[in-house]
């Protein structure tokens, strides 16, 4: 950021998309990023994936806007809420939505169409997480995305795609925000748990439609 600004004062947040050429920032929000990669970076793609589907946009962009608020941004409000109504509001919401969500992909086997899109991705992004620190560490503990039959099959279909195992870090993501948050965690004490089966048979090729595999790279 003090690179594209020297005078820059600001929140720094990541990811950041930079221009090396400029020595600028082009867009530091992910949910405009994840569209750009698409949109404008195919050419250079090595495995060129359309994951959002220009007769699906509409539908796509509902259901991120449907789960952004109350999951994406939920776990959050609840794990730096300063006031118990602040955090019941949140945690309410939150699991209100994962309740919902599951009985939706009880039915079928994406969220917005038959194929993989953005939209399962703004998903995963959060469950895969949700276990390993928001349920303790940020306090979301009302159940675990374990618990949740469909929500738990639909994050090992995902995960089972070796080109999204490889961005699931799972030690960074515990060293990442244990040790972040002193406010939260102040002895900055990594948990060590849980164990995650990921790699179960998740059982979604009932409900016919395109698998992750054979849309997404598969090595």
């Amino acid at each position: 950021y003090l690179a594209a600004d020297p005078r820059f004062t600001g929140r720094v947040t990541v990811p950041v998309l930079w221009d090396r050429t400029r020595a600028t920032i082009v867009n530091n929000e992910s949910r405009e990023l994840v569209r750009m990669l698409g949109d404008e970076f195919t050419a250079l793609a090595r495995h060129p994936v359309d994951l959002a589907p220009v007769a699906l946009r509409d539908e796509i962009e509902r259901v991120i806007d449907a789960i952004y608020e109350p999951i994406n941004n939920g776990v959050y409000r609840s794990g730096f809420a300063t006031t118990q109504r602040a955090y019941d509001e949140a945690v309410g919401e939150l699991f209100a939505a994962l309740d919902h969500w599951d009985r939706v992909l009880g039915d079928q086997r994406w969220l917005a169409g038959s194929r993989p899109s953005e939209a399962d991705l703004f998903l995963f992004t959060t469950l895969i997480r949700f276990d390993l620190v928001y349920h303790t560490h940020f306090k979301c503990n009302r159940r675990r995305i374990v618990d949740y039959p469909n929500l738990w099959a639909f994050v090992r279909e995902l995960y089972q795609v070796p080109a999204i195992a490889r961005t699931c870090d799972f030690e960074h993501i515990r060293l990442h925000y244990y040790a972040s948050h002193g406010n939260i965690n102040p002895h900055r004490i990594v948990a060590v748990g849980p164990e995650l089966a990921l790699d179960e048979p998740h059982g979604r090729e009932r409900f016919g439609g395109q698998s992750a595999h054979s849309l997404l790279p598969t090595t």
